[in-house]
């Protein structure tokens, strides 16, 4: 069911109140962003206006294509859930002979995202933002510039790798002489590009924290991650005093690295409690919303 609502997209009318959500970065921990949207598709909730950061930006396009929860889900265990076929589709993309090691910009330990995401993802996705059925934000971030830049017209595909470039080992993406590289570095997760746009936004922040036992010396691929980890958390609290969303979710993903996409199922398995919890918190600011109306 849709609602009759004004130019920005707050709702108008008396039908179900309008929706714009943000799904954040976090490697493999942002699979968990697949339960959100299947609580979207029970509740028939179509949102306005999809904004992500790396994964985020991957699963969203994945929902703006109009891909249900289940699809997502479905193709996720497929492609990714079972090793051999992972380890099949990664063998796949390396090069075939030299001269196609030399010309795609090879270098040792980084990898064209671009390739990777055209081997994972559904046939179905379009090539272009002009193609989905949804508006979508994808945010990137400006390399030379250091600034965030937003992609949400034009190739999709190019957009999708550069949101979620991790340094050192995707290769940076080039888009109209920009060089980008992960959106999540500067905006983990881009509910401040919802601001105005529906009725009720929500932001799903998938960063987790440090893997390991306490006390104990991570290793330096750990540091590194921690690292980060810890310069997005502090961003994210800045940006959440600065103005909040309606509904801020924090998934059970902390105990997950980036890159354990092989951990799917059990990743899903794991922060399944955030469903209950965003139809909670979904069905509360409805209420809330039609009650304001009376």
């Amino acid at each position: 069911m849709t609602a009759a609502s004004d130019p920005h997209g707050r709702n108008t009318g008396s039908s179900m109140p309008t929706v714009s959500i943000a799904f954040g970065g976090g490697g493999a921990r942002g699979l968990a962003h697949i339960h959100v949207v299947e609580v979207l598709d029970e509740l028939g909730v179509r949102p306005r206006l999809i904004a992500g950061s790396s994964i985020g930006a991957i699963i969203g396009a994945a929902m703006a294509a109009g891909l249900s929860g289940r699809d997502i889900r479905e193709h996720t265990l497929a492609a990714v859930g079972r090793p051999t076929d992972a380890f099949g589709r990664i063998w796949g993309l390396r090069p075939a002979t030299l001269a196609e090691v030399w010309a795609s910009g090879f270098r040792v330990g980084q990898f064209n995202l671009e390739r990777v995401l055209r081997a994972f993802l559904p046939p179905v996705m379009p090539d272009r933002f002009e193609d989905l059925q949804i508006p979508l934000k994808v945010v990137t971030s400006d390399f030379y510039e250091q600034c965030e830049t937003v992609k949400e017209t034009g190739p999709l595909f190019p957009a999708l790798s550069a949101s979620a470039a991790l340094p050192a080992l995707f290769l940076p993406v080039r888009i109209e002489g920009r060089v980008l590289i992960d959106g999540g570095l500067l905006n983990p997760v881009p509910f401040d590009h919802l601001r105005g746009t529906a009725d009720v936004t929500v932001g799903i922040d998938v960063i987790g924290r440090p893997v390991g036992e306490e006390g104990t010396i991570p290793s330096s691929v750990d540091s590194l991650y921690g690292a980060t980890q810890m310069a997005m958390r502090s961003i994210i609290s800045l940006k959440l005093q600065q103005g909040a969303p309606d509904i801020f979710l924090q998934p059970e993903v902390g105990r997950y690295r980036a890159l354990d996409f092989l951990r799917a199922k059990e990743i899903l398995d794991h922060s399944a409690g955030v469903r209950d919890q965003f139809k909670r918190a979904l069905e509360a600011r409805f209420e809330s919303l039609a009650k304001g109306q009376a």
